[in-house]
């Protein structure tokens, strides 16, 4: 594994972007400048969890719902984070096309 601008190995890195959520993801955005795997996992954690939250808050009535998404949001938050771990550039629809897109094409 290569190393960042951060000095983590990228996996490393690439974990940390998920770690909480999309701030984290806005941390590692603004942290690493070069590194396509870590920014692609930055953007897409933004994204996911970003759009996720906002959903979240905006059906906050109807508890059912709410508990759905927060369900959807804990199993992607570990998958998210085992698979840039395992170094593996894993996209959650939309929102990995999004960010291949904002990085330029896959690093791996």
């Amino acid at each position: 594994m290569a190393k960042t601008s951060t000095e983590l190995e990228e996996n490393v890195a690439g974990l940390l972007c998920y770690v909480l959520g999309w701030v984290s993801g806005i941390v590692f955005l603004l942290l690493e400048p070069k590194n396509k795997f870590v920014r692609f996992h930055a953007i897409q954690s933004i994204v996911v969890f970003g759009v996720l939250s906002v959903a979240q808050a905006v059906l906050f009535w109807i508890p059912f719902v709410t508990e759905i998404i927060g369900v959807i949001m804990f199993i992607l938050w570990i998958v998210l984070m085992v698979k840039a771990y395992q170094g593996t550039r894993y996209k959650v629809p939309w929102a990995g096309n999004f960010a291949e897109k904002r990085v330029g094409g896959q690093s791996k």
